[in-house]
């Protein structure tokens, strides 16, 4: 895979260039969008959710800020790489390039607003009074993990939204019932014992959660803890790396 990027390099970086350049055409603010747009979902949801949920709860400004920023990210990349193989088909019907480059290219356009967003994220955690300590560090575990994630899902949901255009619509729902399901807004230690064990099944609470315990909390994760969120990753991964190698010849019938 690796050899097939870089001999495909040229390609794979004037796909980056153009998502990139595509996403802001006709924009007045341009690149800002990818801050201004988690800030002003931030806002609205600490306006909406503050008198309800953070009145007794320390810093929940970057409470808040932590699952947005994962969850927004999620979306993003996930909704974009859904569109990757439909919206080249016009290039690799005619050239034979490995499909999940078109795929790839959405992933670092979408990474690249991501660590924009997290330098903002990073300034809101001085001005909310979080101490840095060297644990920060490790969250380049979890940014690995729900990159390769992204990565994962996407792979997956471009594969079956070339054979069932409904796909689109069914992840819309899915991602917002998944938003709920996520305690982006709220706190879940008041819930039982069962029931936390089973937020622990959505994996990108696992990515929220480890956020927040390294920012808010100053504590590491376990080692379990860790391990689930790895196995999440190699196990959507490696379906959606099946379902590429399965189905690449037939992509070309349906597109």
């Amino acid at each position: 895979m690796l050899q097939k990027l870089l001999q495909h390099r040229f390609l794979f970086e004037e796909l980056v260039k153009r998502d990139f350049k595509k996403k802001y055409k006709r924009t007045v603010l341009g690149m800002a969008w990818s801050v201004l747009s988690p800030l002003l979902t931030l806002l609205v949801m600490r306006l909406v959710f503050t008198q309800f949920f953070g009145r007794t709860m320390a810093h929940y400004t970057t409470y808040l800020f932590c699952g947005n920023l994962v969850f927004s990210y999620f979306g993003e990349s996930t909704t974009q790489g859904m569109t990757s193989l439909m919206g080249n088909a016009g290039i690799f019907t005619k050239v034979n390039v490995p499909k999940y480059l078109f795929l790839l290219s959405k992933d670092v356009q979408t990474l690249i607003n991501f660590g924009l967003t997290l330098c903002v994220f990073f300034l809101f955690c001085v001005l909310d009074g979080i101490t840095f300590t060297w644990k920060f560090v490790l969250l380049l575990y979890p940014i690995g993990c729900l990159v390769l994630f992204n990565m994962g899902v996407g792979l997956v949901l471009s594969a079956l939204f070339v054979f069932f255009r409904d796909i689109q619509y069914l992840w819309s729902v899915f991602t917002q019932l998944l938003m709920y399901m996520s305690a982006i807004f709220y706190n879940i230690d008041g819930y039982s014992p069962v029931a936390q064990n089973l937020f622990l099944l959505n994996p990108v609470y696992l990515f929220i959660r480890y956020f927040r315990k390294i920012v808010i909390e100053a504590t590491i994760p376990s080692v379990w803890f860790h391990l689930l969120m790895a196995a999440d990753v190699l196990i959507v991964v490696g379906f959606g790396c099946w379902m590429y190698k399965k189905y690449n010849h037939r992509f070309l019938y349906y597109v």
